[in-house]
């Protein structure tokens, strides 16, 4: 049974220790609610994948709370990724660095008072939006659990947040490459980030 847990000191603690424990949970975003793993557990990625019946080929990002927490999981931050984090973050920005074993990874700082008060306390999170593959976002705790009412097993809590605003998912910005690419249009424009850096 998934377990609801309150948007408070208290309801955030257990959701780090569920975190630790290597379990999926979901909560609140700036856009809609997310469901994750710590990146302390990425092994059990294949467990958010099947909760979400989601191809495992499709790469997600990492929830940090700022740029120093994507450097701490491995993002090589240049200039570039400072002046950007500094500009956008926390905000509807997603940086694909490079990362210290020679892949890219994407990282994003959510505008979310209580993601990044989990995020703060558990480490990064490998998320994704929780719903099932295909099937429509979720922007409140009571349709996170519907979307997943056959797989309670598999999803051990959410954290209750209130609703969330929905809306367009984030802007995704190459800099692992220079110029930098944007790989994905959304909130944050094309002449935003020309303000801050050169762009393919």
């Amino acid at each position: 049974m998934t377990d609801r847990l309150p948007a408070t000191a208290e309801g955030i603690a257990r959701a780090v220790a569920l975190l630790a424990d290597g379990v999926v949970v979901a909560f609140p975003t700036d856009t809609v609610y997310g469901v994750g793993v710590a990146a302390s557990h990425s092994e059990r990625l294949g467990a958010l994948f099947e909760l979400k019946r989601r191809p495992p080929e499709r790469r997600i990002a990492m929830l940090v709370a700022d740029l120093d927490q994507a450097v701490g999981a491995g993002g090589l931050a240049d200039e570039r990724a400072h002046r950007l984090a500094g500009r956008f973050w926390p905000g509807a920005l997603t940086l694909v660095l490079a990362t210290a074993d020679g892949e890219t990874r994407g990282f994003r700082a959510p505008d979310h008072a209580v993601a990044l008060a989990l995020i703060r306390a558990a480490g990064p999170i490998l998320a994704t939006s929780a719903n099932r593959s295909d099937e429509p976002d979720t922007l409140g705790a009571d349709e996170v659990l519907i979307a997943f009412a056959t797989q309670q097993d598999e999803l051990e809590a959410v954290l209750d947040g209130g609703p969330v605003p929905g809306g367009v998912a984030s802007t995704v910005l190459d800099v692992s490459v220079s110029p930098a690419r944007i790989l994905r249009d959304g909130p944050v424009t094309r002449e935003d980030l020309a303000g801050v850096v050169d762009l393919a």
